[in-house]
This record gives structure tokens, C-alpha cells and sequence, in this order.
């Protein structure tokens, strides 16, 4: 199932100052039209020296900006006019004398003036840094770094890495796919602000012995896609993932555990810090009693081991009889009677809200539907992408909290 681009109707100018990272924005230039902006440059002259405004052009079919002394715009002010329309400026790179002309509100030439000249109130301003490790924490950069936070400038990034120079530490510009991740991220809305998620994601694995054990079919995707929406509605979020192969949503907070005993003991000391609890994880319901030291290995006689199991804390049960409990949401991953299922389970756990769905048609999937089940009876998240429905369940959260 295709999801909707993210970026579909936003209209972004991308400004380029001097930077070996310019190579970077031409693939950012493109990931931002596939998530479906238009994306219109600008770049200083100490940036065409990196990459030509021939490249920009070609990837974004628009005219490339770099004199403000430009004629082909009628009223020859093309640092009025091209934010005019701009959801946002994001500056990629942001060079180290870029962000200084900014900070003092200096405007020599046309991507500073655009940033000064644009309708602050609805055209916000992003600035990816890129410059040398020494550069980044010369205190000046630091003091302008402030005074643009002050002003209302977001900053994405930077990383820390191999840099251009040879060097190695902060000051890489984000890579392409992350920065068009921020500003996806950006345009999300933040009903979640000043809150805290902690979120639970994947299966557990109970060891019978050193190589075999109990797991099941979950990815993991599901809950990660719920770490991404909560952060990207403003929350700070803690994820407490079993063993899934799959990358940490930026700026979330990743605990990696293995069994359902070390995801309860991971869970109950963080759940009261938290707003709200998401209980994703399909937490395996037992587990051996004793795990083998050795291999148990065949002896040929056909006799099939017996293992003694033990039940599995119930961590959603012991999060929601905290005496400050955090708002709590269960899971309940069904091979049949869903909602009949889903119904006993929230007054078993005692919880406000459970949200079902019917584990073999989801299990590994990138789509599926959703059934939410509370006091009031349910309501069906139609089958889209996971991080659709991810966000489409964080918004239900949050206007319960």
C-alpha cells in the first residue's frame, strides 16, 4: 500500500552556502521532491565553487538563485519574492560565516537577505551546520548558535564523523535522508509537546538453552513507527525494544533487552517518569523455568524433552497498578475474535485503551489496520502504513491525556 507523501503541497527553498557538503544537497534536494515538495535553491557564490547551479537546476527543473542583483524577476526582488510562498528556508550546508552574517543580521548578498527579508511568523528557518570540528566549537560559533536559537532559527544537527579535512568530531552536515526526515518531522503537528512515551516494541526471547529459545513472528515495526509519531508530536521518547533489526528513530531514547523479565525490569522503574506507556511488544506469556547450560541434544531414542515453563510478568498489568501511573495503552495481537478478545483484555489489565489487530496478517507486514477498544465501544484505524496509523493512534492519545 502506497503512503501519502509526507511532504506533498509544501513548498521549500533550500539555500546552499560554501561547503564541501553542498555535494550532499543535491541527493537532499531530491529526497524532499520524492516525499513530494518543490524544492527551489539558492546559493551563495562561495557555494558554486563546491557544486554548480547547473546541478541544482537540473534536479529541481527551477532556475537556481545566487545574485541579488537577478533580473529575471519582474520586480528584480527575488529576496522578497521567493519566500513569499515558502512553507520554510532550510540553509544546507550552513557554513560557520553563514551562520555568523545571520546571527548579526547582516544581508550582503541574497540568501542572507531572503532569510532576513522573509515573513517571519509563517516562514520558518532551518539551518543544517557544516564546518570543521574546531570551527563548530570556536566559542563565537557557539555565541552566534545561540543568538540564532534565540531568534527562532531550528538547528538539525550536526553529526560527528570523518570530516572533510581529515579531522574526526562534530561538525558533519546530517545526511540527506535524515534531514529530509527532520523536516518531515517539522511539519508534523506537536500535540505532544512536553510530554514523555515510553513505548515497548518487538518480541521477547526466553532461552531453553545457549542456542535455541521461545520468540515470535513480531518485527518490531509497528512500536518503532509509534517511537517515530510520538517524537515527531513533540514527545520525548524511551523505547524498550526486544531483539528486532531495525534503526532508532532519531532523537529517541533506545533500551535493547532480550527477555520478558529483562523488558519488565527495563520498563517498571521508567513508567512512572512517564505521560504515557504503549505497550507494543509481544511479550512472550512464559518462558523455561530453567534455561539449559548446555545444548539439549538428541540421544536417538525419539524421546522428545520435557521442559518445565513458568509464567512471564505481566508488565502492562504492573505499569497500570502504579500508584502514578502513566496513561496506558495495550496491544492485543489476535489470531481471531479480535474485538471480543481486545474487550476482555482491557478490563483484565485494567487499562483505558487497547489496540487490537490480528497478529498473522500483521506480523512483518508495512501495513495493517487497527481497532481501538475503550469505555466507549471501538473504532476502526482503517489498513494503511504503519507509520500512518502510527500517527493516526498518537493523535488519539493525546486528545485523552
Amino acid at each position: 500500500m502506497s503512503e501519502p507523501l509526507d511532504l506533498q503541497g509544501r513548498h521549500i527553498v533550500l539555500g546552499m552556502s560554501g561547503g564541501v557538503a553542498c555535494f550532499k544537497s543535491a541527493e537532499l534536494a531530491r529526497e524532499l521532491q520524492r516525499q513530494g515538495a518543490t524544492v527551489q535553491v539558492v546559493m551563495t557564490e562561495a557555494a558554486t565553487q563546491f557544486i554548480t547551479a547547473l546541478t541544482m537546476q537540473a534536479l529541481t527543473n527551477r532556475n537556481v538563485y545566487v545574485s541579488q542583483w537577478d533580473t529575471r524577476e519582474p520586480n528584480a526582488m527575488a529576496h522578497i519574492n521567493l519566500t513569499r510562498e515558502a512553507d520554510a528556508v532550510l540553509v544546507a550546508p550552513a557554513s560557520a560565516d553563514f551562520m555568523a552574517k545571520l546571527a548579526t543580521g547582516r544581508a550582503d548578498e541574497l540568501l542572507s537577505l531572503l532569510c532576513l527579508a522573509r515573513p517571519i511568523e509563517r516562514c520558518p528557518l532551518l539551518l543544517a551546520p557544516a564546518m570543521n570540528r574546531e570551527m563548530w566549537a570556536h566559542p563565537a560559533t557557539q555565541r552566534n548558535l545561540a543568538q540564532l536559537r534565540a531568534d527562532g532559527c531550528t538547528i538539525l544537527g550536526p553529526a560527528a564523523g570523518d570530516q572533510a579535512c581529515g579531522e574526526i568530531g562534530d561538525g558533519r552536515m546530517l545526511e540527506a535522508l535524515e534531514l529530509c526526515a527532520e523536516m518531515i518531522a517539522f511539519f508534523q503537528p506537536k500535540p505532544l509537546a512536553g510530554r514523555r512515551v515510553l513505548i515497548t516494541a518487538g518480541p521477547t526471547f526466553e532461552a531453553i538453552d545457549p542456542v535455541r529459545g521461545i520468540t515470535n513472528l513480531s518485527s518490531g515495526k509497528m512500536g518503532f513507527a509509534i517511537a517515530r509519531a510520538a517524537q515527531e508530536a513533540g514527545a520525548a521518547v524511551t523505547l524498550v525494544a526486544g531483539p528486532v533489526h531495525l534503526d532508532t528513530p532519531r532523537h529517541v531514547r533506545r533500551i535493547d533487552v532480550q527477555s520478558a523479565q529483562q523488558m519488565h525490569d527495563a520498563v517498571l522503574p521508567l513508567a512512572a517518569q512517564h505521560d504515557v506507556f504503549v505497550a507494543t511488544a509481544a511479550v512472550a506469556d512464559w518462558r523455561p523455568a530453567e534455561c539449559g547450560a548446555q545444548k539439549i541434544k538428541k540421544d536417538g531414542s525419539g524421546r522428545v524433552p520435557t521442559i518445565p515453563m513458568t509464567e512471564n510478568p505481566d508488565i502492562l498489568a504492573a505499569v497500570a497498578r502504579l500508584p502514578a501511573r502513566p496513561y496506558c495503552v495495550g496491544f492485543a495481537a489476535e489470531s481471531h475474535d479480535l474485538a471480543r478478545h481486545a474487550r476482555e483484555k482491557r478490563l483484565r489489565k485494567n487499562v483505558p485503551l487497547i489496540v487490537g489487530n490480528l497478529g498473522p496478517a500483521t506480523f512483518g507486514r508495512d501495513d495493517n489496520a487497527l481497532l481501538l477498544v475503550d469505555e466507549r465501544g471501538e473504532r476502526e484505524l482503517p489498513r494503511a502504513g504503519k507509520l500512518a496509523l502510527a500517527r493516526a493512534l498518537v493523535a488519539e492519545i493525546a486528545t485523552r491525556l
